[in-house]
């Protein structure tokens, strides 16, 4: 009988969980009409979120 691949199931639901929240950012984004700005709108990379400051 195969092993379960605990490591793999792990990565998917981490993955599942990191695309919901960026579908309730998103949702919550187009209640208040503020459309996402070029560099927010969710990199893949999993980069840092960078220093911007607000327009004037």
């Amino acid at each position: 009988m195969a092993q379960p691949n605990y490591g793999f199931a792990k990565r998917q639901r981490e993955l599942a969980k990191k695309q919901k929240k960026e579908e309730k950012r998103l949702r919550k984004l187009a209640e208040h009409g503020t459309p996402p700005a070029d560099g927010e709108a969710g990199s893949q990379d999993g980069g840092t979120v960078k220093d911007v400051p607000p327009q004037t």
